[in-house]
C-alpha cells in the first residue's frame, strides 16, 4: 500500500527475467495498471470491486484485457457484496466474478472460463481436479 513508485522501481530490476507476476488484490492507480499491462502481469481483484466507494477501481478494471484478469477471495477478508461484513471464504468469489461479468457486459460463463484459463496459465503446476 502507498508504495506504487517503489514497487515499480523494484520490479524494473526483474523485467529481463522470465517470471510471471500477479498483482494480488489490485487497488492501484492507472499508472500502476499501465506498468502491469506493459509487462504482461496478471491483475487480480477481490470483493473490493463490489464496494460502493470503489468507482475509481471499477473504471480501471474496464481497461484490463480479459487475458490478464484474475478473481480472488482474499479470504478471510474483503467479502464482496452481498456478503460484506461476513467472514470471506472461497465460495464467495462467485459474487465478485458475477459482478465483474456484469460490469464488463460479458456472459458470466465467459469470465469464469477466461479467469480459470488465466489461473492455469499463471500457475502451471496446478492441475484441474474433476
Amino acid at each position: 500500500r502507498n508504495s506504487e513508485n517503489e514497487i515499480i522501481e523494484v520490479l524494473k530490476n526483474y523485467l529481463s527475467y522470465d517470471i510471471d507476476v500477479v498483482f494480488h488484490c489490485f487497488t492501484g492507480s492507472e499508472k500502476l495498471l499501465n506498468f502491469c499491462l506493459d509487462n504482461n502481469f496478471y491483475i487480480s481483484f477481490s470483493g473490493i470491486i463490489t464496494f460502493k466507494n470503489a468507482k475509481v477501481l471499477r473504471d480501471i478494471v474496464k481497461k484490463i484485457p480479459l487475458e490478464r484478469l484474475l478473481v480472488e477471495t482474499d479470504a478471510p477478508y474483503l467479502s464482496p457484496e452481498p456478503m460484506r461484513g461476513k467472514r470471506n471464504e472461497p465460495a464467495h468469489v462467485i459474487h465478485t466474478a458475477n459482478y465483474l461479468a456484469d460490469m464488463l457486459n460479458i456472459n458470466p460463463k465467459e469470465l469464469y472460463e477466461k479467469t480459470t484459463n488465466n489461473f492455469f496459465n499463471l500457475f502451471t503446476k496446478a492441475e484441474l481436479v474433476k
